[in-house]
């Protein structure tokens, strides 16, 4: 018997080029990551999951990679890494490294041959270059979009300096999307998982694992008004799910509307030869699906026995702060991923999406991947955004399954909405010409001391992207061993959870509270969640965590309480 500890873990997300930066140079790097360990451990966590830290000319904050099998000087060495390693194992945490098979960067040798090569050849074979339309080709071979922004199609300069093919890119025009009917690109990606599974990483968190396969002949495709951005990684395509409302469970797959180039059968094919190869070293090592799919049964087809192990759980992300909304989602989860034999995943922040505590009270439509900046309605003040993300977290960490953290939000940090547009860097930000703010706020490198500079992010240099005064009094120094702080919250949250083993326990409702109130039971803790504004009762039991203080047995609005059942 092996303890699939992947069931249960609560995993942390590094965004490297924000976390802990070593060398002053306003840029996270992986010595920085090595320096900060101690601090997860005594959070509690289970795993760190890294963002991109591969060759990159960082056109995408490293989504856009161009060496596989090497780190960027912006964040260090293979050394560097291997010694990263070695101390989180140390310290009993697993790596689970990002791993980007959709497309790479236009700077990657592949591509750069392609370009060099003659129309029809192997290197051009390895991505979608095709023929234009209309007189001359002048025009995309079809009139997909962009995730980003714009075409999703680029026209090259042959090397005798007439116009030529276009190539596809879903993303920016630097990622050109590699074409996964090529053998010569299956090959390449398992040599790209061996060389890290050499290296002892314990698995892989999948970017854009919906996409990879195409429809044949790459028809048009018109998406549905538009109610919900595709955002950084492809977006839910329904109504229902852009306004963060799940699908009925049972609601067949032909009743969703999938782009061409989402969701296409054939990638499981390619994940049941990735699961395979990952079967054959020690260790349980795991992959974790990043896929923008509903409905949520159709989720859970990435994580059948022979393919993934997790799927992240966006149809939960994205449902608004209203019970009935979050039970129906919760319900829904748990019967789609148990009925495949695989755990739930429950997750609030990443950096791709408005931070939580900001997010969950926003009252105007904010669309994924849209972001939020000066000019956005709907914007709340900190306090009442902070008090429904603690209160929301500590709902999610007792729910059975696993859960992901994104770093920052264990600080309570908010979303950072006013920086200044010349410093925006996300490719959003350009390729809308402004129009959408994109995913920089969620990215703002993480204070650490308060006193120190950068907040402790680094010793010297100014930060990537500018930190805001705020920072300085949610700094980790100011929280650490305070009562009540938002940190401490989540040390004993998490620690609770380990002990008392709500991860691989289960789930029964408990009614008689109210339309705005949730409370269910797993294993010997009884969890109440009140989600309105009028105060709630809470039933008998000691109370072992809540996520404001409490006045007797009233539960106020906007707070989760566990109590010994």
């Amino acid at each position: 018997m092996t303890s699939e500890w992947w069931r249960t873990a609560a995993i942390y997300q590094i965004y490297p080029r924000s976390f802990a930066d070593a060398d002053g140079d306003g840029m996270g790097d992986l010595a920085g990551i090595t320096s900060r360990l101690g601090d997860l451990q005594q959070l509690g966590i289970d795993a760190i999951w890294l963002s991109p830290f591969y060759t990159s000319p960082q056109r995408d904050a490293g989504y856009d990679v161009a060496d596989y099998c090497d780190v960027d000087p912006r964040f260090g060495t293979l050394a560097d890494f291997d010694a990263m390693l070695a101390e989180a194992h140390a310290r009993g945490i697993r790596v689970i490294v990002d791993l980007v098979p959709n497309h790479c960067s236009d700077q990657h040798e592949w591509f750069q041959a392609a370009l060099a090569a003659p129309v029809g050849s192997r290197e051009r074979a390895r991505f979608y270059f095709r023929d234009g339309r209309g007189p001359g080709g002048d025009e995309p071979p079809n009139n997909w979009e962009s995730v980003f922004g714009g075409p999703a199609w680029t026209r090259i300069v042959e090397p005798d300096g007439t116009h030529g093919q276009w190539y596809l890119h879903l993303f920016d025009s630097s990622q050109p999307d590699f074409d996964w009917t090529n053998e010569e690109v299956r090959e390449e990606f398992r040599r790209i998982l061996r060389f890290w599974l050499d290296r002892g990483v314990d698995g892989f968190r999948v970017d854009v694992a919906h996409g990879l396969v195409k429809a044949d002949g790459l028809p048009d495709y018109t998406p549905p008004a538009e109610g919900g951005s595709m955002g950084g990684a492809g977006g839910l395509t329904t109504d229902a799910a852009a306004s963060g409302v799940p699908l009925e469970p049972g609601i067949s797959d032909e009743f969703v509307d999938h782009a061409p180039y989402w969701a296409q059968e054939g990638v499981h094919e390619i994940y049941r030869d990735w699961r395979a190869l990952l079967d054959e070293y020690p260790g349980e090592r795991v992959l974790a699906a990043e896929a923008w799919v509903d409905p949520l049964p159709r989720v859970a087809k990435w994580v059948r026995s022979d393919e993934m192990h997790q799927a992240f759980n966006f149809a939960y992300l994205e449902t608004p702060w209203d019970a009935a909304a979050l039970r129906h989602v919760i319900d829904a989860s748990l019967d789609a991923f148990g009925a495949v034999g695989a755990p739930s995943t429950w997750v609030l922040s990443n950096h791709d999406v408005v931070r939580h505590a900001t997010r969950l009270s926003v009252t105007e439509a904010n669309p994924q991947g849209h972001g939020l900046g000066p000019r956005s309605k709907g914007l709340p003040s900190y306090e009442p955004g902070l008090r429904r993300a603690r209160a929301a977290t500590a709902l999610m960490l007792a729910l059975p399954g696993s859960s992901y953290i994104y770093q920052g939000e264990e600080l309570g940090l908010p979303e950072v909405i006013d920086l200044p547009d010349e410093a925006r860097q996300d490719p959003t930000w350009f390729r809308t010409n402004g129009e959408r703010y994109g995913r920089d706020g969620c990215r703002v490198p993480i204070p650490w001391e308060a006193d120190a500079p950068n907040y402790g992010f680094g010793p010297s240099g100014e930060p990537w992207l500018p930190q805001p005064a705020q920072w300085r009094e949610l700094a980790r120094d100011r929280q650490r061993g305070v009562a009540g702080s938002t940190l401490s919250l989540y040390e004993e949250a998490l620690r609770l959870r380990r002990t008392l083993d709500l991860g691989a326990g289960s789930l029964a409702w408990l009614d008689g509270f109210g339309d705005d109130v949730l409370a269910f039971r797993n294993g010997g803790v009884v969890v109440v969640t009140n989600l309105g504004s009028e105060p709630a009762t809470l039933p008998e039991g000691d109370v072992l965590l809540a996520s404001e203080a409490l006045d007797g047995r009233s539960l106020p609005g906007d707070t989760t309480a566990w109590l010994r059942a």
